[in-house]
């Protein structure tokens, strides 16, 4: 059953036609009274993962999602580390930043951390947020961690996904240059071109609001973004919302990140429920490898069913 919000949000997107939607989240930034898919943090999972990349604390409880981990800890991760051997940062994108919760978190541990957001507004509401004078943008989870690696920069810039307008106020020249890429919004839908009708049930991922026919672009374009030895960190959410309730949030259980990145750029199968196929098919030169997966200890609530941790956490890397 669709809540309130769910109600107000597709009312407010029902009279607009596709290629106008962006201006339609727009006019929510700019009024700022209606914005129910902030969470007003950065998610825990991620800020456990950053605090202890060797051992996040994970879930003891079983995930009963069609292809999550069994409980258990993690294997280490090797994310990039936020200064480079020569001495350089490491650069962070965060697709979708919404206010630039999770651009905050990445620049407290060194990195430059770039969110991407096509609403002006948006960018608005994150730069006040980030650069405003809002105390919680560095304090708390989001304090300088080591006073010698220092903070790295916080910025939010304007622009489309699929688009390579936006790399010049990144610093990167092109494609491969993205250390890490974090896959999962506090905001909304990031396209000019490719938005269909939205609601909000909560917190909603720069993946599960895609609509399925467009995976394959955005797998290709992640990968493409990704610098040879960077890390693909994705929240998969939401993995227990049924596949036939449609979308946005369109369901996402592991088996969708791990068909994609098989091959990146490529048509996945559905079955006739619209449950994405595992198969056997090989991996690509492009693929991306899975180099950990697990249930988090800690997520945001919407990601809690009856009490159990449905969301995941992956990481991905190059081959």
């Amino acid at each position: 059953m669709a809540t309130q919000n769910q109600d107000r949000l597709r009312t407010h997107f029902s009279t607009l036609p596709t290629a106008s939607h962006a201006q339609g989240w727009d006019s929510l930034w700019k009024e700022g009274t209606f914005i129910p898919w902030d969470r007003g943090c950065a998610n825990p999972a991620l800020v456990d993962l950053l605090a202890s990349p060797q051992s996040p604390p994970t879930s003891l409880d079983p995930n009963p999602t069609p292809g999550a981990p069994a409980p258990g800890p993690s294997p280490t991760i090797e994310l990039p580390g936020p200064l480079k051997a020569d001495g350089k940062r490491s650069k962070v994108l965060v697709p979708g930043c919404g206010k630039g919760y999770d651009v905050a978190l990445f620049a407290s541990w060194g990195y430059d951390a770039y969110g991407l957001e096509v609403s002006e507004h948006a960018a608005l509401a994150a730069r006040e947020y980030l650069e405003g004078g809002g105390e919680a943008a560095k304090s708390g989870d989001n304090a300088t961690k080591d006073d010698k690696i220092g903070r790295g920069v916080m910025k939010v810039v304007v622009g489309d996904y699929f688009e390579d307008g936006w790399f010049s106020e990144c610093g990167a020249n092109g494609v491969g240059e993205f250390d890490v890429i974090y896959d999962n919004t506090v905001s909304r839908l990031l396209f000019t071109t490719v938005i269909e009708d939205a609601r909000a049930d909560g917190l909603q991922q720069f993946l599960c609001a895609l609509p399925p026919d467009l995976r394959p672009r955005w797998a290709k374009r992640t990968v493409s973004l990704l610098a040879p030895k960077g890390s693909l960190i994705c929240l998969e959410f939401p993995t227990h919302k049924p596949a036939a309730s449609a979308g946005p949030p369109w369901s996402l259980p592991p088996t969708v990140h791990v068909e994609l990145l098989k091959q990146p750029g490529e048509d996945i199968s559905y079955d006739d429920k619209g449950v994405v196929v595992a198969t056997d098919r090989s991996e690509t030169a492009q693929a991306l490898i899975r180099v950990a997966h697990y249930t988090p200890k800690r997520t945001h609530g919407v990601g809690v069913v009856n009490g159990v941790v449905r969301d995941c956490v992956s990481v991905w890397k190059h081959k």
